[in-house]
């Protein structure tokens, strides 16, 4: 106890008025203390080795020098795949994007006054969202089979959950006057919304379909790894037979690829804001 009130007790100072100040002392050093702790019981449980980690970096660029000599050669193998990865990202995230609108309608409490429907609807984009798109492209394989189809199907998940959150959150913050116009003239929530609520949440929607889908992109590369088709399917091929030259004509591709979404997307999201 002595301890505790040695490092909390409040300082006191009197200024020249006569009036007493006090200043209290922060959490600074036992917020440092705790992460600490923490740091050294995660060291503990994960088994983490500086040394190991010292021992085994030469793997690591046994594997990255070959990849920075990409095989040029085999860049036409890697067109069609890069084509399916594209199309499941941009349909996947396109129809997710579309389809959350009526949900996200769903959910705002300012939209809709019905506490059971706003909480079921919050409840499915929660749990959609704590799925990971590559478990959920796994049950899709098994569902609809291995190709790119599973794979659009777990980026339509993703999307729908992950634009749908946002969408509610904006409708929720927006200035209600122009949608009550709307209904005291008689126009139903369903046309005020779409008259009223939509040209204003219009712009930060578009972007966030934007950013979503360049996202998507980079995600649907790994998605071969479950089967769900696209450039996956050929990452895993070729690093399991080690062919690391293949591999880096395949990372190339996919870079200038992402970059040309990015700035593309980037530059619309830039004039919608």
């Amino acid at each position: 106890m002595n301890l505790y009130y040695k490092i909390f007790k409040p300082k006191k100072y009197i200024m020249p008025s006569g009036r007493e100040v006090y200043e209290y002392p922060g959490f600074t050093l036992p917020i440092i203390i705790v992460l600490i702790l923490f740091t050294m019981v995660s060291v503990k449980i994960t088994g983490f080795s500086l040394n190991i980690l010292v021992k085994n970096t030469h793997k690591l660029f046994t594997i990255l020098s070959p990849m920075f000599r990409p095989n040029f050669s085999y860049f036409s193998s890697v067109v069609e795949p890069l084509l399916d990865t594209i199309k499941m990202s941009f349909l996947g995230s396109f129809l997710g994007a579309v389809v959350s609108v009526p949900f996200a309608f769903l959910a705002a409490h300012n939209m809709v006054k019905n506490n059971i429907i706003n909480w079921i609807v919050k409840l499915l984009f929660s749990v959609l969202r704590t799925i990971p798109t590559l478990v959920s492209a796994l049950i899709a394989t098994y569902v609809f089979g291995l190709g790119a189809f599973a794979g659009t199907v777990a980026i339509f998940i993703f999307s729908f959950s992950y634009v749908g959150k946002l969408t509610y959150e904006q409708i929720e913050t927006v200035n209600m006057g122009a949608f009550e116009a709307m209904i005291s003239m008689g126009f139903t929530r369903t046309m005020a919304f779409f008259k009223s609520i939509v040209p204003e949440i219009l712009p930060s929607y578009l972007s966030t379909a934007l950013y979503n889908f360049e996202g998507n992109v980079r995600y649907a590369a790994i998605l071969g790894y479950v089967g769900a088709g696209g450039l996956g399917l050929l990452i895993n091929e070729n690093i399991n037979w080690r062919d690391y030259n293949r591999v880096g004509m395949i990372l190339l591709t996919l870079l200038v690829t992402v970059f040309i979404i990015e700035n593309v997307s980037a530059h619309f999201r830039r004039k919608l804001n």
